[in-house]
């Protein structure tokens, strides 16, 4: 319990600050400059040794801790791409229980379960026809690996901190700005403000088009969910009889699922699709957000630029 009063702190902290909150991150901006220097210094020593892969790599990326929409915007570009070239996805596989690199799902077919891949690597394996899915902590040996296995595009999750690779850098915004335009630990912005400057193309209004549906809706719903910010599904509150908030990519027992059905008199658990890969096998009620993503031309148009004068850049 303390753990999940503690993230709902952390919440607050970062985007509604009170008083109490205001004076801590006060009394911690000086080591969040010396965060914000060491990134840069990161960066300009990563540039010294740029790598450009044998073919085009797409960052979706963010500035802030937490979500911010990158795995439906990954989606998305495999889905326009993925019927013209062969598309792999790189991503860490944060929290999984494995090391090195992973091949998770190769033309549709699955290679692991989700404890080996991530949840978000299985999220995208499970619910993307033909995906091609590599979880690997050094991003350079997941980029070959796919190249090797046929790739002519590659799409990095979470991609943006790798300054050593040459890719097109998409940056999302959040749907909600921290409270402070300050990096960790004074505020929620894990990369300087000022790097939005960087980015070759921050969505606008249009560039992502966004829909959802619940499969298998019934009348009475309890909310569960382990993801970042978790206010980004408060359109389902009210809808629920109960919302129970866990830690970003937690591990559920069914025990705890259960518990929360019953104390609520649900018929089901209504859970994100990022949930549901760790869940659908314990036999319980379920319906899952299911989020329907497209870009828009001008946002293609992009994407397909770059990928075309690839070998001129």
């Amino acid at each position: 319990m303390f753990r999940f009063k503690f993230e709902r702190w952390i919440y607050r902290y970062f985007y509604a600050p009170g008083y109490f909150e205001a004076i801590i991150s006060m009394l911690l901006s000086p080591l969040a400059f010396v965060y914000a220097l060491g990134v840069g210094v990161k960066r300009k020593r990563a540039l010294k040794r740029l790598w450009k892969p044998a073919v085009p790599v797409i960052s979706v990326g963010n500035l802030i801790l937490g979500g911010s929409g990158k795995t439906p915007l990954t989606k998305a570009i495999f889905n326009e791409f993925g019927a013209e070239m062969r598309v792999f996805i790189v991503l860490r596989g944060y929290k999984r229980q494995s090391k090195g690199l992973v091949l998770v799902c190769e033309d549709g077919e699955i290679k692991c379960d989700v404890k080996t891949s991530g949840d978000e690597a299985m999220e995208y394996a499970t619910t993307l026809p033909g995906a091609n899915v590599i979880v690997a902590e050094n991003r350079r040996d997941g980029i070959n690996e796919a190249i090797r296995r046929g790739a002519r595009l590659v799409i990095l999750d979470d991609g943006f901190g790798k300054f050593d690779i040459f890719k097109f850098e998409i940056l999302l915004r959040p749907s909600r700005e921290p409270a402070l335009n300050l990096t960790i630990p004074s505020g929620a912005y894990r990369y300087p403000k000022s790097f939005y400057a960087l980015a070759d193309f921050i969505p606008g209004e249009g560039d992502v088009i966004k829909t959802s549906h619940i499969d298998g809706e019934r009348e009475k719903m309890a909310l569960v969910t382990g993801i970042a910010n978790p206010w980004r599904l408060k359109e389902y509150f009210a809808r629920c009889a109960t919302c129970a908030f866990f830690p970003d990519h937690y591990n559920f027992s069914r025990e705890e699922l259960a518990a929360v059905l019953a104390n609520s008199g649900a018929d089901s658990l209504l859970v994100t699709q990022k949930d549901y890969v760790k869940i659908s096998k314990f036999e319980l009620p379920i319906s899952v957000i299911v989020l329907d993503t497209k870009i828009g031309e001008k946002f293609r148009a992009k994407i397909a630029e770059f990928i075309q004068n690839y070998n001129q850049i």
